[in-house]
């Protein structure tokens, strides 16, 4: 019996015979069952990623080496530029905010009865594409408010506030007694007196166009001491109908104009137009010239331009946090059950406030999923495409531009191939940071 035997009473392994893993199962046959899938792992990831090093350090045609002027282009190219400092607006603002709406969901629908149909809710965005959730934010952003939801929110919402203009395209027509006063409004060219009727006839709006309440106009009787008018629009359906600056029975009244009494440039007297286009002024108008002004021709409120330069990448981080704030809510919710309640209820019974409650207990508790849920997202905004690809329209897409995107252009648009795994490669180095601290952190919580 060998020393080895004798002190520990273990065998030693016969030489020759396979080892067994932790498992009990034969190494080589361990080896065996991963071999197909580390081929795999070598053939689409592993070649992949060497050849992409290699091939950042050859110029476009992959003959001539060109060393490390493809990595200066990362620093001097306008395009990249841009796009790396998106990248950095999109990896500080998007996960930030997915990451603390997520929190604040999860946190309130535990008092709700309907929390969980509103978790299913805000969880649903997920299980669409980002191609077809990209197809829906284009339209959400459309610059048309009869199209766009956004804009027609955002106009309803300044039009409650600021009354648009139901006259825009407004104006004198032939012979017409107004003239342009500056600054879009019309004035008089001579002035009025007490007991006078005006006309003031005005063309230029379509007939379906005219405010629902507009009646058909009516010649304004005299009044004495006073100024009585009309402003209609002067046009009537179908060739020699009508007579020019005259009120016709089929001519509609400008329902809601303003009208204003000016002398030597103060206004002393205004009226506000009928649904038949009449209106009256006081004595106190007497010799003036009468102003229609420019509030009444001020095209209508369009809203904003969403896809336009200065907005186009917050709307489309905005259509981001929408799909993915249910992502992060469903974790830290499933963290936030984990939470020991008498914990909470400590806090409560010390004297804290909910907000105080939430802010020293619940946050530092799951501070391991929210970092799990942020780094999550980190490493998923940076390679970021199809949104933008998909949302932002050519004028403004180089505004909108992100490193991924600009790998596609530059790879399969502008056939410069060493650019392109340039771009592929330091995505890969600003990635590997993000998971190095990820899996750091996980091996530190399995050893807890």
């Amino acid at each position: 019996m060998t020393s080895a035997t004798a002190a520990g009473g273990v065998k030693p392994p016969a030489v020759g015979k396979s080892r067994k893993s932790v498992t009990g199962t034969r190494r080589l046959v361990a080896a065996l069952f991963l071999l197909p899938a580390l081929v795999l792992l070598g053939a689409l990831v592993v070649y992949p990623i060497g050849y992409s090093v290699v091939r950042s350090f050859y110029d476009q045609s992959g003959d001539g080496f060109a060393g490390i002027d493809n990595y200066k282009s990362l620093f001097t190219d306008e395009g990249i530029r841009t796009a790396l400092k998106n990248n950095v607006i999109w990896v500080v603002f998007a996960p930030t905010v997915a990451t603390a709406l997520g929190l604040i969901f999860a946190v309130l629908t535990e008092r709700v009865r309907w929390g969980t149909a509103f978790k299913l809710v805000v969880f649903m965005p997920m299980a669409i594409s980002m191609l077809a959730a990209g197809i829906i934010f284009r339209l959400v952003y459309d610059q048309d408010p009869d199209k766009g939801v956004a804009n027609a929110v955002w106009v309803g919402v300044h039009d409650t506030f600021t009354q648009a203009s139901a006259f825009p395209k407004a104006h004198p027509g032939r012979d017409s007694p107004l003239e342009a006063a500056g600054g879009g409004a019309f004035i008089t060219k001579s002035p009025v007196r007490a007991g006078d009727t005006v006309s003031l006839p005005l063309v230029g709006v379509a007939p379906d166009l005219m405010p629902d309440g507009a009646k058909p106009a009516v010649a304004a009787k005299p009044e004495p001491d006073k100024i009585t008018g009309t402003t209609w629009q002067d046009f009537t359906r179908g060739k020699g109908v009508g007579k020019l600056n005259s009120v016709d029975a089929a001519e509609l009244g400008y329902a809601g104009m303003k009208v204003e009494a000016v002398k030597d440039g103060k206004v002393v007297a205004s009226a506000t137009a009928a649904d038949d286009g009449t209106f009256t002024l006081p004595a106190s108008a007497d010799g003036a010239l009468l102003r229609l002004p420019d509030s009444n021709f001020k095209e209508p409120y369009n809203g904003l331009d969403w896809l336009g330069p200065s907005l186009v990448t917050p709307s489309i981080i905005g259509s981001y946090i929408w799909m993915w704030a249910g992502f992060a809510m469903v974790l830290i919710a499933a963290g936030l059950a984990g939470v020991p309640r008498e914990l909470l209820e400590a806090a409560r019974v010390d004297g804290a406030s909910e907000w105080q409650v939430f802010r020293r207990v619940t946050v530092p508790l799951l501070a391991p999923v929210l970092a799990v849920v942020a780094v999550t997202l980190m490493i998923n905004v940076l390679k970021v495409f199809d949104l933008v690809f998909i949302i932002a329209p050519g004028s403004s897409q180089d505004d909108a531009n992100v490193l991924a995107l600009e790998l596609y252009r530059k790879g399969f648009s502008e056939d410069q191939p060493g650019i392109a795994s340039a771009i592929s490669v330091f995505l890969l180095l600003l990635v590997i940071p993000v998971m190095w601290f990820n899996v750091r952190r996980l091996r530190r919580e399995v050893r807890r």
